[in-house]
């Protein structure tokens, strides 16, 4: 009898966090690495938030949580789709979980069955088909271009639902490619899924707050309400509010579906820890101020990064409309010999020799479902972006 499941034999290690792993590393052994992969502001967490954390440890609020969170977040939580997104859900329709992963991991676990299909637009956050093989279900990934900015056609998503299906998955402004959809463009995947009463919508919506120019962001239901009692809505503070390291994730959705994830969840972690809860209370009820500020320092890094980009030889890079990331293309490149003298044949080929040759750290492509490509997060300072876009353009020159 094999000691480890067979589960893990369907998933692969986070191509992200083993990026940053590496550039670690490389740090640690003296090299001069501009690492690029973490998915991660560099601001600092808003002081009226720190301050609700420090304030909540002073008054003693440090014992377990109910498993769904503390009623002043999902209030907070209800009240923030009723008002940014004027959607309708109780406190009771809410969860919080200990990050977005958690969030998604626990709806898969209340709802696969071995031989269900989620549908996965690629590129895709590379946790999204691993959740769902961890769980017992089937990925089923449809290829976007980068000619239609990432973004997935609704013909497309119409011929890969199947009657295995009971998941769509959702992503805008998206992780790699930062392709954000417009009302139009949601509209017509909605219009498909009003036609399939079977498919469930998982949409996550963690960097809503973060598109730029004239962009509006929209979420599923508020472009179909008719979606409503099939739909979950996730989100969380970790990317608007420079709070990764506080792990906090929530949804809304239907009510069945929300105490299916909170039993799993009382058998797994419980709840979120109670100070990262509280800050979060104040998160989402507090000054948002500072928002419009970083996403100003944001855009202006989106431009400087989609320049000097297009500016290197063999890479073409698409202007995305929201998150931190970009996701050019180095099909240029493909077929090319770098400056160690190896053929680079595929994307994670690109990603390794640039990492060797000139210490930036970036993510290939494959480990998104769409390449030849790779993902740069533009989220650390202009100074490091435009240096380590100089070492780009310098590695790309020297391939022959």
């Amino acid at each position: 009898m094999a000691f480890l499941a067979d589960a893990l034999s369907r998933v692969k290690p986070s191509a992200t966090i083993a990026v940053s792993q590496k550039a670690r590393e490389l740090k640690a052994k003296g090299r001069d690495v501009i690492g690029l992969g973490a998915g991660e502001p560099d601001f600092d967490t808003p002081d009226n938030i720190k301050k609700a954390a420090i304030d909540a440890i002073n008054r003693g609020e440090t014992k377990y949580t109910p498993v769904s969170g503390i009623p002043e977040l999902r209030e907070a939580i209800a009240k923030k789709f009723k008002r940014e997104n004027n959607l309708d859900y109780t406190a009771a329709q809410t969860i919080v979980g200990t990050g977005g992963k958690q969030i998604l991991f626990n709806a898969f676990m209340a709802t696969l069955n071995a031989g269900d299909e989620v549908v996965i637009p690629a590129p895709y956050w590379v946790s999204y088909p691993e959740m769902v093989a961890l769980c017992g279900g089937t990925p089923v990934t449809v290829s976007t271009k980068q000619e239609n900015n990432f973004k997935l056609k609704a013909e497309d998503l119409d011929k890969a639902i199947t009657p295995k299906t009971k998941w769509f998955i959702f992503n805008s402004p998206s992780n790699p490619s930062g392709a954000a959809y417009s009302h139009a463009e949601l509209k017509a995947l909605t219009d498909v899924l009003m036609k399939h009463p079977h498919v469930w919508i998982l949409t996550d919506d963690m960097y809503e707050h973060l598109t730029y120019g004239d962009f509006k962001f929209v979420t599923p239901v508020e472009v179909e309400p008719g979606l409503y009692d099939r739909t979950l809505t996730m989100n969380g503070v970790s990317k608007a509010y420079a709070m990764t390291g506080w792990r906090i994730g929530y949804a809304a959705g239907p009510l069945q579906l929300i105490k299916a994830m909170d039993m799993i969840q009382g058998q797994q972690t419980s709840g979120a820890t109670s100070i990262a809860q509280w800050a979060a209370v104040e998160a989402l009820n507090g000054t948002q101020d500072f928002i419009p500020e970083n996403k100003k320092i944001f855009e202006g890094r989106r431009d400087l990064v989609v320049s000097m980009l297009n500016q290197a030889k063999g890479i073409s890079c698409p202007t995305p409309e929201g998150a931190f990331y970009v996701y050019p293309s180095c099909a240029g490149l493909i077929g090319k010999t770098a400056p160690s003298g190896k053929v680079i044949e595929t994307d994670e080929d690109f990603v390794s020799e640039l990492l060797e040759s000139e210490g930036v750290a970036v993510v290939h492509g494959s480990a998104f479902g769409l390449g030849p490509n790779f993902r740069i997060s533009y989220a650390t300072s202009e100074a490091q972006l435009e240096e380590a876009c100089r070492r780009i353009q310098r590695f790309c020159a020297a391939c022959k």
